[in-house]
């Protein structure tokens, strides 16, 4: 594990953006891509967002296993999928590395971190990264919110921690979302977008 001084003088270069997307990511009200897709998870079986989706929807995280975003959020995991089994929401975390495929994020990789992290959540590889284009995702982590329709109502950042000059987050941005969408006020989120943090998506 890399120290926390090495995770913040890393973070503090900057935030890494893809340049696989000049446009941005899918529009709130606009229909998940690739929904049936089936993808590899650590647990050896495969899973799509489809199978994934609780009652009330679906939080797809687009993450990795050595962004230093990631590790700096990765504290969130645990409660995010606590308030996602209140709300009736699945959760899948989505790893889109594919240039890393045969490195730091393999599937061994991934397994060896859903356990170190005690992942209780599935975790899977997009491969060749079709569903990362699909969604237009740039970032690790970069979060998609979609409700029981599979209809995006929330996408961008866990929180506002990197928008704090002290990296303590004050507006809770995906845990707002998630509460209006299981009490069935997905059209009070606001903002439904925010700006994404993290490191660039490692696309072949």
């Amino acid at each position: 594990m890399k120290t926390a001084s090495y995770l913040l003088g890393v973070i503090s270069i900057g935030v890494g953006l893809s340049a696989f997307n000049m446009n941005g990511p899918i529009e709130v009200g606009d229909d998940a891509p690739l929904q049936e897709t089936q993808m590899l998870g650590v647990d050896g079986e495969t899973t799509s967002l489809l199978e994934a989706k609780d009652e009330n929807g679906l939080l797809v995280i687009f993450s990795c296993n050595t962004c230093p975003y990631v590790l700096a959020w990765e504290d969130q995991y645990p409660i995010l999928k606590e308030l996602a089994d209140e709300q009736r929401i699945g959760m899948i975390l989505v790893n889109s590395n594919s240039m890393k495929r045969n490195g730091d994020d393999s599937i061994d990789a991934m397994k060896e971190h859903a356990s170190e992290m005690n992942y209780d959540f599935p975790y899977v590889v997009d491969e060749n990264n079709a569903l990362a284009d699909a969604f237009e995702a740039q970032t690790t982590p970069h979060v998609f919110l979609l409700d029981g329709d599979m209809k995006l109502v929330f996408e961008g950042s866990i929180n506002d921690k990197f928008e704090n000059r002290d990296k303590v987050a004050t507006n809770e941005w995906l845990r707002d979302a998630m509460q209006k969408l299981g009490s069935g006020n997905a059209d009070e989120i606001d903002p439904a977008n925010t700006r994404q943090t993290g490191c660039s998506i490692k696309r072949k």
